[in-house]
């Protein structure tokens, strides 16, 4: 039975649904985040929201407090579904080698065995490629077997080459790349605000147990500490979502990734791809996403396995040179020493039948069976016929016929046997 896509998949993703959802290989860490957030979330609605419901002269006020916590988390939880649990852009990986890329190099060879040296098969590491009018140099990936487009890089936990890749990320257990990293940014940007309105609300209600009680703030803190502890925690929450979430803004506006940042600062290269602050917020956020490069609910279409390319022949350089299959030509050599086998054996049925010729002239006449009599019955040579040989470049291939006088005798047989060359120089 034909396998789909997603089954014989070489690459380190998990899915689910039959191949409908795709996640990273660190996909368990995606349960660590869902908990970092719904479990705040519950204690907020139950230990906080939902005390201030009451608290305001309109009571829709208060249930607006809990109905927005309420949303608001969902919204979040499905950015970050949409961010681990589609493809980031995975540019699917060759079967082989890129055939017009390869080239021969006389000056690095192999030793095939023999003695003999064929050229090794190169191609070139890198390319030049134009982006807005600048050069921009793509790698070739021996994983994928394939040049990265401009802006991908093959990330090596998922094992795949991504299009404009930014970082793998840990907490949503999947790369970052072309099409989820709107998603990703609208996922951190928005866990930022959640984390500033749970820790307003929670402040909100210290106010309000102060003033309901006339007391100081360690009072309503003691009365109330799970606010105390939201508190803590969206503070501390800030500095990483937070701070994630000015990062990529300072990326967007500049049209950078992550990966980019860190290498083109190491390498004080150009940032060939800037369009303005502009037009690069409306690149991220109002183009269409591209729809992913791979099926994979599709079956799985077997690909003929192609020989390696055969280099051109060059003035001066043989076949054997240039690393041709040495089978063809120990068949040569069989080739030849079964015809020596042949020709010896004419020759020596010429003998004998001129030998018998000479003693009938001289004496009583003898039967052609004094020749089956030296020969023996069962060592007797048929006669052969060679027919029109054909040689081509790699092998030779002829048919061998036996003479019709020969069916005659019973007693003949047809035997072939594959004579080394050295056998036959003997």
């Amino acid at each position: 039975m034909a396998k789909r896509v997603y089954e014989a998949w070489k690459g380190s993703n998990k899915f689910i649904l039959g191949g409908r959802l795709i996640f990273g290989p660190d996909a368990r860490s995606l349960l660590v985040t869902l908990l970092l957030i719904i479990v705040p979330i519950v204690i907020f609605c139950v230990f906080v929201a939902r005390h201030l419901r009451h608290e305001f002269l309109n009571n829709n006020v208060g249930y607006a407090i809990l109905v927005v916590a309420i949303v608001f988390t969902i919204f979040v939880l499905v950015l970050l579904f949409l961010t681990s649990a589609r493809d980031p852009g995975i540019i699917p990986r060759n079967s082989h080698p890129p055939e017009e890329e390869f080239r021969y190099d006389s000056a690095v060879s192999v030793d095939v065995g023999g003695g003999r040296q064929t050229p090794s098969l190169q191609f070139p590491r890198t390319k030049e490629v134009t982006v807005n009018g600048l050069p921009v140099r793509v790698k070739y990936c021996d994983t994928c077997m394939l040049y990265r487009p401009p802006r991908c890089s093959h990330c090596s936990i998922c094992n795949n080459c991504v299009e404009r890749f930014d970082h793998h990320c840990p907490w949503v257990g999947q790369c970052i790349g072309l099409r989820n990293y709107r998603y990703f940014f609208m996922f951190v940007s928005s866990a930022t605000l959640l984390c500033i309105y749970v820790f307003a609300m929670s402040a909100l209600y210290i106010k309000v147990l102060m003033d309901d009680d006339q007391g100081t703030v360690w009072k309503a803190m003691k009365e109330s500490p799970a606010s105390v502890i939201l508190m803590a925690y969206c503070f501390i929450s800030l500095w990483f979502v937070g701070g994630l979430t000015g990062f990529h803004l300072y990326l967007i506006g500049t049209n950078q990734t992550t990966y980019e940042n860190f290498r083109y600062r190491a390498d004080n290269r150009i940032n060939v791809y800037d369009r303005g602050c502009l037009n690069n917020f409306l690149e991220v956020f109002c183009t269409k996403v591209k729809p992913s490069r791979n099926n994979f609910r599709a079956f799985v279409q077997e690909e003929v396995q192609r020989p390696p390319p055969s280099p051109a022949p060059r003035e001066g350089v043989s076949a054997d040179d240039l690393g041709a299959d040495p089978r063809p030509k120990v068949e040569d050599d069989l080739e030849i020493g079964e015809d020596l086998l042949k020709i010896s054996q004419r020759r020596n049925i010429d003998e004998i039948d001129e030998d018998i010729r000479s003693r009938g002239s001289n004496g009583p006449p003898h039967n052609t069976s004094d020749a089956d009599s030296v020969l023996g019955s069962d060592h007797r040579a048929p006669t052969i016929r060679a027919d029109a040989r054909h040689s081509s470049w790699g092998r030779r291939s002829g048919s061998w016929e036996i003479a019709p006088d020969v069916f005659a005798n019973s007693n003949v047989t047809e035997s072939r046997s594959y004579v080394t060359p050295k056998e036959a120089r003997q």
